[in-house]
């Protein structure tokens, strides 16, 4: 899959693969970013989900503004499962 990142967008994901484990990353930004993917909606129990090829992966509630480690680290792995690494992200 290749997609293309915009300046928010890789911002957004240097943040996910940041060393040491950034935990000022925005549901918001994270949301825009997975969009680029499949679609993003709130579950019936307010957690985000996206949907990529019939697929929906649940990344937990956001009940509060910033992402959780957990839920940096899921992100992390749904997006090198689409091909996004912070080697991509550098080019």
């Amino acid at each position: 899959m290749s997609i293309k990142l915009d300046h928010q967008h890789r911002i957004t994901a240097q943040k996910l693969f940041g060393h040491p484990l950034n935990h000022n990353i925005h549901w918001i930004d994270v949301c825009s970013l997975l969009e680029r993917f499949g679609d993003v909606h709130e579950t019936h129990r307010g957690n985000w989900a996206v949907t990529v090829e019939g697929e929906t992966i649940s990344f937990g509630s956001t009940r509060t503004r910033d992402l959780t480690e957990d839920q940096v680290i899921k992100v992390r792995h749904f997006l090198e499962s689409c091909g996004v690494t912070p080697q991509v992200i550098a080019a």
